[in-house]
Formats: structure tokens, C-alpha cells, sequence
């Protein structure tokens, strides 16, 4: 694995771990964006899992920056070890820009929000699944331009660092289109947002797919620019 990304991820790692409100929390963000779980990764560290289960919870003081520097480099030298899977896909979005007509707005947070919030904020109606959850980011794509001009590799990058996201997909006909681009890739989001469509008008087919993706759909007809403005001035 080249030295020079799995620095690039380290340091972005460990900054958000270190500088974060609940560090806790962005620690296990990133434990579990590499799908890693507790127990491997304290096998690696040589603790036992309560430790690392505390440092998530806030029930232990959060770890120092040394600390927190050896369960980065724990974390990326298991994923090492599996073939490198996330950090190559990591590698993608770090070495890459979107086109200004693909992605309109993407954001992480360095810890968990309710997706009711993000819902409400921008006045969604929900098709199926539940908002009571928490994810860690929001994409904002131009529906059309994105699945014509993206390849399947490209199209993972509308994802950022975290899958536990909304994907918005704006000025969609029916919703069909942006639901069997994610059927066909690997990675799956929590919440798919459409953009510009009533419920009523959403392809019957578009739930079905959602529910078995176990994806939570809503729709919204706000604007896609006040959407944006709403989502950056957010304070979460």
C-alpha cells in the first residue's frame, strides 16, 4: 500500500478522532467505516474489547493523541491485512475532484446526526424505511449527470468518507434511475433523498428497491440551492 495515502489517511484519521467534540463517537465512525469489529481490533491493540467499548461510549476518558495514533495505524494495518479495501476506496476520493455539474454539495460530520433533523430541515416525506437513525454525512448529486458520466468506481465517491449518509439526488422523473445505480454497487447508503418529485409520483418499483436494500427513501420539493444553503448552515 503506498505510504504516502495511508499517511493522507492517518493524519485525517487521527486529527478528526483528536480535535472531535465526542471523540468517542468519531472513533467509532471510523472503526466502523473500515468494518472492523471491537473485538478484532482490540486483539490487535492487545486490550481487551471493554476498553475499546469505552472509548466509544465516553465512559473512559478519551484517548491522547498517542493513543489514538496506534488504533489509526491498528485500524488501516487490519484493512492492510484484508487487501487494502478501504483504503484503496479511500484512495479514490482522496486523489480525485467532482466535476461542479456531478456533485452540487458533499459533507461529513465528524460525529453522528439524527436523520430525522437532516429530514426535517429540508422538509422530506418519507417513502419508506425509518429516519429514527443517525448518519454521518449528506451528498448532493445532480441525478442525471451522475449516473451518465460516472463510472461504477466513480459513482463510489458520491459516498465520502462514510456510507452512513443521505444521498440527495435532485430533478429526478421517477427515482428509478439513481435506485438501480445503487443496486448495482457495493456500497449502499443509509438514506436516499429525491429531489423535485411528490411521493405519488415515485416508480412503485423505487420503494421495493429501497426496502431491500434496507435504504430509508424520502423526497422533497425544495429547491436544490436552498437545500444546499439550509444543509451548510446548519450547526451540526
Amino acid at each position: 500500500m503506498k505510504s504516502g495515502l495511508r499517511n493522507q489517511l492517518a493524519e485525517k484519521m487521527a486529527g478528526e478522532i483528536t480535535l472531535s467534540d465526542s471523540p468517542g463517537q468519531a472513533l467509532k465512525k471510523w472503526r466502523m467505516n473500515f468494518n472492523i469489529p471491537q473485538g478484532v481490533l482490540a486483539e490487535r491493540l492487545s486490550v481487551s474489547p471493554s476498553v475499546i467499548s469505552d472509548y466509544e461510549s465516553g465512559r473512559r476518558k478519551s484517548p491522547g493523541t498517542a493513543v489514538v495514533g496506534k488504533i489509526v495505524a491498528a485500524i488501516l494495518s487490519i484493512d492492510e491485512g484484508n487487501g487494502g479495501k478501504y483504503i484503496k476506496r479511500y484512495a479514490t476520493f482522496l486523489y480525485s475532484e467532482f466535476e461542479e455539474d456531478v456533485i452540487y454539495d458533499i459533507h461529513d460530520y465528524a460525529t453522528a446526526i439524527p436523520l430525522s433533523e437532516l429530514s426535517d430541515a429540508i422538509d422530506c416525506a418519507l417513502l419508506c424505511g425509518s429516519v429514527d437513525q443517525m448518519i454521518y454525512g449528506y451528498t448532493v448529486i445532480n441525478s442525471l449527470n451522475a449516473i451518465t458520466q460516472l463510472s461504477s468506481n466513480e459513482f463510489n465517491r458520491i459516498y465520502g468518507w462514510s456510507t452512513e449518509r443521505a444521498l440527495i439526488f435532485t430533478n429526478v422523473s421517477s427515482g428509478k434511475s439513481p435506485m438501480v445505480a445503487i443496486r448495482v454497487t457495493p456500497f449502499k447508503p443509509r438514506c436516499v433523498i429525491l429531489q423535485g418529485i411528490p411521493g405519488e409520483d415515485v416508480h412503485p418499483l423505487v420503494p421495493r428497491l429501497a426496502e431491500r436494500d434496507r435504504i430509508t427513501l424520502l423526497c422533497t420539493l425544495m429547491d436544490v440551492n436552498l437545500i444546499v444553503d439550509v444543509l451548510r448552515n446548519k450547526p451540526w
